[in-house]
């Protein structure tokens, strides 16, 4: 317990940055499959942006690493492997079904959700720390990650939600 009193504002910093870098990588990993599961032209489309956006994220997050002076390296985030988890079951459920898109624009949204969190934490924390050049970095992958988000609530609102009732039972 003693060396854990020890542990700082920076140290949480540079374990939180490890936790996005490693989600990022993952979801890197992830949204080609999104692509291809998706069935709408716009879904494919958006998925595979977005996996471009991640590329410039990750790469943003190894300058945050070198301005630290540390290597860029991420540790395992059981939050994001649970999100993409539960995206690869709803691509194995909802397959061939009208809701497909709407369950993978969900579980998109979920690690957006994530990803804002992170980034508006590590940029409260960057600010406190004085890492003033770490601070546009992460204010970038936000932005991004804020603007994906509103793209996949018009894009569940204008369709996936629109062709998941299109084909579900009648209400009484």
């Amino acid at each position: 317990m003693a060396t854990n009193s020890r542990k700082t504002l920076d140290d949480l910093f540079l374990d939180t940055l490890k936790d996005i870098y490693f989600a990022e990588r993952q979801i890197l990993t992830a949204l080609p499959k999104l692509a291809r599961a998706a069935v709408s032209e716009e879904g494919k489309a958006g998925f595979l942006q977005h996996r471009d956006e991640t590329q410039g994220q990750i790469e943003r997050l190894e300058q945050v690493f070198e301005i630290l002076g540390q290597p860029a390296r991420g540790k395992p985030c059981e939050a994001i492997q649970g999100i993409l988890s539960e995206g690869e079951g709803i691509m194995e459920d909802f397959k061939g079904s009208p809701t497909l898109d709407a369950g993978l624009i969900s579980s998109a949204q979920a690690v957006e959700h994530y990803e804002i969190a992170r980034y508006g934490t590590l940029i409260a924390w960057a600010n406190e720390l004085g890492l003033t050049d770490a601070v546009p970095l992460l204010q970038a992958n936000l932005e991004e990650e804020e603007a994906t988000d509103a793209k996949l609530t018009q894009l569940t609102e204008a369709q996936a939600n629109v062709k998941g009732k299109e084909k579900g039972p009648k209400a009484a």
